[in-house]
C-alpha cells in the first residue's frame, strides 16, 4: 500500500514529521527574531492589509522562502537518497508540493478573516446611521474580497488538478506491484475487486484525509496564535470567569470531548464496514460464477448469501442510531456553544460586529481543526476497512498467515470447489 510508491514509508512519514517540527521551532523561536531584526517586524491583527496587499508582506514573503527552502532541502535529500526510485517525483516531491499549496489555502483565509473586521465594522455604522459613511466604501471592500477569492479559485483548481493525477499514480503504482505478485494473491477471496477497486479508493481516502490533516495542522499553526490575540476582546466566560488565552481552551477543550465522545460510540463500526464488504463480495462472487457455471448461483445458495448481507446491513444500522444521536446532537451543539460562552462579552459591549466575525471565524477554524477525527470518523471507518482487506494482500506476498476471515472464505472456497468438481 505504502512501500510501493513512497521510499522506506516509515523512515519517510517520520523524518517528515520530525524535520516538519523542527523547522516550525525554527521561524517561532529563531526566524521571526531574525525578521525583526532585519527591520520587518510581526504586524499586529488590526494593521494587516486588506486583499491581495495581505501575501505581500514581508514577514508572509520571507516565510514562503523559508518554507520552500526546507521543503527543497529535505526532498532533496530524499532524492539523492532513493534516486533509483521510478516514483519519486511524484511521491517526494509532489507530497511536498501539496503541502505547500495546502499551507497557502490557509493563507487565504487569514487572509479573508483580515479582511472581516474593516467591512463588518463599516456595516455595523451604516446600519447605526454614523455619518460619512459611502457606498464606494463598500464597493472597495468588496473588490478586496473579490481579489482574495480569484486567488483562492486558482488555488482551489490547481490543487484538485495536481492531487488528481497524484491519487492515480499512487494508485498505479499499488496496481502494477499487487499484478506483479499476482500469482500469489489471485487465490484470495475478491482479489481482483481489491486490485480494481480497493486500491482506487485507497489511495483516493488516505490522499483526501492526508490533505484534510495536513491542513488542520497547518490552520492549527496559523490561527491559534490569532485566537490567542482575539482572547483579549473577551471579557468573562460563563460560570468560570476570566482566563487568559479563554478562546483557545475552549477551542482545545470542546473539540477534544467531540472527539473522544464520537471515537468512543463508533469503536464498532470499522469492524462492522469490513464485514460488510465481504459478505458483499461473497454474494457478488457466487453471482459472477453463476454465469459461467450452471450448478452454481442456486436459488438456495444466493437466498443464503443475501440473507447474511441483509443481517449485516441491519447490524449496521443499529449501531449506526447510536452514533449518528452523538454526531448531531454534537453537530448542533457545536452551532451555538460559542454564543453561549460569549454572552458576557456581548452584554459588556466588549466587541464590535467585525471583532465578532473574526472571532466566530477564528475560533470555527481552530475548533474544526482539533475536531479533524469528528469530522473525518466515518471516512476513517471506511479506509479501516479496506486497509483490512489490503492487508491479506501484503500477507500473501510476504508469505505470511492470512487474516483469519481470509482464511475462512478460502476454505469454503475449496470446499465448494470440490463439491462442483465430485457432482456428475
Amino acid at each position: 500500500m505504502f512501500h510501493s510508491f513512497f521510499p522506506q514509508p516509515k523512515l519517510f512519514f517520520s523524518s517528515a514529521g520530525i524535520w516538519s517540527l523542527a523547522c516550525v521551532l525554527f521561524w517561532y523561536f529563531v526566524g521571526v527574531q531574525i525578521v525583526t531584526g532585519l527591520g520587518f517586524p510581526p504586524l499586529p491583527e488590526e494593521a494587516l492589509p486588506v486583499g491581495v496587499a495581505f501575501f505581500l508582506v514581508p514577514n508572509n514573503l520571507i516565510f514562503y522562502a523559508f518554507f520552500i527552502a526546507c521543503s527543497a532541502i529535505f526532498c532533496a535529500v530524499w532524492h539523492v537518497k532513493e534516486r533509483d526510485n521510478p516514483w519519486i517525483k511524484w511521491s517526494i516531491w509532489g507530497s511536498a508540493f501539496i503541502v505547500f499549496i495546502t499551507y497557502f489555502g490557509v493563507q487565504i483565509d487569514v487572509a479573508l478573516n483580515v479582511w472581516r473586521r474593516p467591512f463588518f465594522d463599516l456595516m455595523q455604522n451604516a446600519l447605526a446611521g454614523k455619518e460619512g459613511i459611502a457606498e464606494s466604501d463598500f464597493y472597495h471592500l468588496i473588490w478586496l474580497f473579490t481579489q482574495i477569492a480569484m486567488i483562492g479559485v486558482g488555488i482551489s483548481v490547481i490543487s484538485a488538478f495536481f492531487i488528481n493525477h497524484y491519487v492515480f499514480r499512487w494508485r498505479t503504482a499499488m496496481n502494477n506491484f499487487y499484478m506483479s505478485k499476482w500469482e500469489k494473491v489471485r487465490h484470495i477471496e475478491g482479489a481482483s475487486q481489491r486490485v480494481q477497486e480497493d486500491t482506487m479508493r485507497f489511495a483516493n481516502i488516505l490522499e483526501s484525509l492526508g490533505v484534510n490533516l495536513i491542513g488542520s495542522v497547518m490552520t492549527l499553526i496559523v490561527f491559534l496564535p490569532i485566537l490567542s490575540e482575539l482572547s483579549k476582546h473577551v471579557s468573562d466566560l460563563p460560570v468560570i470567569g476570566a482566563i487568559p488565552n479563554s478562546l483557545v481552551w475552549l477551542a482545545i477543550i470542546w473539540s477534544v470531548f467531540g472527539t473522544v465522545l464520537l471515537a468512543a460510540v463508533g469503536v464498532k463500526l470499522p469492524g462492522l464496514n469490513f464485514r460488510n464488504q465481504r459478505v458483499e463480495a461473497a454474494y457478488r462472487k457466487e453471482l459472477v460464477y453463476g454465469e459461467d457455471h450452471e450448478e452454481r448461483a442456486q436459488p438456495q445458495a444466493v437466498r443464503d448469501l443475501f440473507m447474511n448481507v441483509q443481517r449485516n446491513y441491519f447490524r449496521m444500522y443499529f449501531h449506526y442510531v447510536y452514533f449518528n444521536v452523538a454526531r448531531y446532537t454534537y453537530g448542533q451543539l457545536d452551532a451555538i456553544f460559542l454564543y453561549v460562552v460569549l454572552v458576557p462579552t456581548f452584554v459588556a459591549h466588549k466587541i464590535t460586529l467585525g471583532i465578532w466575525q473574526q472571532i466566530a471565524t477564528a475560533f470555527g477554524q481552530v475548533s474544526n481543526s482539533f475536531q479533524y477525527l469528528v469530522n473525518s470518523w466515518t471516512t476513517i471507518i471506511e479506509l479501516l476497512s479496506i486497509h483490512k482487506r489490503l492487508i491479506a494482500f501484503e500477507a500473501a506476498i510476504d508469505d505470511e498467515p492470512l487474516p483469519e476471515i481470509d482464511q475462512l472464505y478460502l476454505a469454503r472456497e475449496e470446499t465448494d470447489g470440490e463439491f462442483a468438481a465430485a457432482k456428475p
